[in-house]
């Protein structure tokens, strides 16, 4: 389906810290360039029709003050848009709001694709790490990867991509994924030790085979 190796050495993940109002807050960047040029990668993360080809459906408004609902996941408001350099918005879900902002930037011959991702240190944070959510963003950059490849028209069937999770490869990528957050956790400032357990933790989440 992918190299694996490859696709997890060709993003960049970065671990940080920030205070908001209501306190500390940690900082997760993750970044890829994609061979198609800025107006294209604008189209495929915020054209409606386009962004279920690779991540999910999407219902709402997808302008500055529009509210947005990820089909089985999470939802928000638009808070600011500045096409075709970045958007910005509210990431809410199970009672929680982080924040996320898309940033699009010319590259050489491509274009450099970066989302950060700040979230409220909670006890969710405190069990599973930057992984918890790292993973599976990358996951989601590895779909884009194959969306942009084939084309605006090529759609990524979930079906199959949940059997490619639960096989071999695919716990190789969510494994090695699962290291490079490790990685760039300890590079961000925290305890090794804690870091460890808490990506160790993670990893056993994301590759728990079910029952019967």
């Amino acid at each position: 389906m992918i190299d694996v190796s490859h696709q997890i050495s060709a993003v960049r993940r970065t671990v940080g810290r920030r205070v908001l109002e209501a306190g500390e807050a940690r900082v997760m960047t993750i970044s890829q360039v994609y061979d198609t040029d800025v107006e294209d990668m604008w189209d495929a993360v915020t054209n409606a029709e386009r962004i279920p080809r690779w991540f999910l459906p999407v219902s709402g408004e997808l302008r500055a003050g529009g509210k947005y609902q990820l089909e089985g996941n999470a939802g928000g408001t638009v808070e600011r848009c500045d096409p075709p350099k970045s958007f910005a918005a509210t990431w809410e879900m199970h009672g929680g709001v982080s924040w996320i902002e898309v940033r699009l930037s010319p590259e050489g011959e491509g274009t450099r694709f970066e989302l950060e991702h700040v979230a409220h240190i909670d006890d969710h944070w405190d069990q599973f790490g930057p992984g918890a959510v790292g993973i599976g963003w990358d996951m989601a950059l590895t779909a884009l990867v194959r969306h942009l490849a084939a084309g605006p028209g090529y759609v990524v069937d979930p079906q199959e991509a949940m059997a490619w999770m639960a096989s071999p490869e695919g716990v190789e990528f969510v494994t090695e994924a699962g290291e490079a957050w490790y990685a760039a956790h300890v590079a961000g400032g925290e305890d090794e030790a804690v870091a460890r357990a808490q990506a160790d933790r993670c990893l056993a989440a994301y590759t728990a085979q079910p029952e019967g």
